[in-house]
């Protein structure tokens, strides 16, 4: 372990200061950042621990949506009563990640900003262009199962560990953005990036912007859930998973939210499928058609081309599930 400071901010206006001091790091429930630390992957001058902030709230909005502290719990959001009643995409992505004793601790600001768990990133031994520009992309000629088909570079082909972010992309979530300099507004599809040459930047955040709420506006459909495919049924990253929701009048799809995680470098809004069911009769065929339009562009690899059959299947699944829910209602 590397000497560090440690600084708890005492209320934001402080975080905002002491974050924008170099080598400083914001630091939510600790449950990916101490670790990475420990494996010296990180090693930030300072820790500035958000845990004392007033960053907990989970408020209805005027409009029928919710606004989320950055430092609530995972926990304590899955088990809110208007996530579960509004959101249960949420809820369900929430709960299928990591541990109860991990989702205690983690919050939600930090779970955004986990970084992957590609086996190269944390081994410091190992060729890691997200750890050590210019060093290589370990995972393309080695271990590489669990890699992204989706939006990769010749220079990572790493995935994104959120099952949160998945729900909260389809959902149009917004994420508040503090500085010393400003606040800004940044829809979540655009907070995360694509590796292409830099994939050690895993957000469009400036070194000292902190994140301090998720706005979500009202349900745009009625049904909605969050099927994961992993190894294991606990404590296991997706190999595929899909956020989705559908509205469905008269037998045709009226409005379609859906992301993909386990895929890409970033949490993957399928723009495609949404395109391709809107307007489109509420069948498994066209369920069919919208994945086959979203992963055209999909590249497998030898030991991870799987994924995508298994993602088509996966979105197919999701959607036709969401029709039973619908008419047992």
């Amino acid at each position: 372990m590397r000497p560090f400071t440690y600084h708890r901010a005492v209320d934001l206006d402080d975080a905002v200061r002491a974050v924008a001091g170099t080598g400083a790091v914001a630091l939510g429930g600790g449950t990916n950042l101490v670790d990475l630390m420990r494996r010296d992957v990180e090693h930030p001058d300072t820790l500035v621990d958000l845990s004392g902030l007033a960053l907990t709230p989970v408020r209805e909005q005027p409009d029928g949506g919710l606004r989320i502290g950055a430092s609530v719990r995972n926990s304590a959001l899955a088990a809110h009563s208007l996530v579960r009643t509004r959101y249960p995409v949420l809820a369900q992505a929430l709960l299928s990640g990591a541990s109860g004793q991990l989702r205690t601790m983690a919050t939600v600001g930090g779970n955004l900003l986990q970084r992957t768990r590609c086996p190269y990133f944390s081994d410091t031994s190992a060729p890691c262009n997200k750890r050590e520009p210019g060093s290589g992309c370990g995972a393309l000629e080695g271990l590489h199962r669990d890699a992204a088909v989706l939006g990769t570079s010749e220079h990572c082909i790493a995935t994104h560990p959120s099952d949160m972010a998945v729900a909260l992309i389809a959902l149009d979530a917004v994420v508040e953005v503090r500085s010393v300099r400003r606040t800004r507004y940044v829809p979540l599809t655009e907070l995360h990036r694509l590796p292409g040459e830099t994939p050690q930047h895993d957000t469009t955040l400036e070194a000292d912007e902190l994140i301090v709420a998720v706005d979500l506006p009202a349900p745009v459909t009625t049904c909605s859930a969050y099927r994961k495919v992993r190894d294991r049924a606990s404590f296991a990253f997706a190999l595929v998973s899909v956020a989705a929701g559908l509205e469905v009048r008269d037998g045709t799809v009226a409005a379609a939210r859906l992301a993909l995680g386990g895929v890409a470098h970033k949490p993957w809004r399928a723009v495609e499928v949404e395109r391709v069911l809107t307007g489109a009769p509420a069948t498994e065929e066209t369920f069919r058609g919208a994945a086959e339009a979203e992963l055209a562009a999909a590249v497998g690899r030898p030991d991870n081309a799987f994924k995508i059959e298994l993602a088509r299947r996966t979105i197919v699944a999701a959607l036709a599930g969401l029709l039973t829910e619908r008419g047992t209602r």
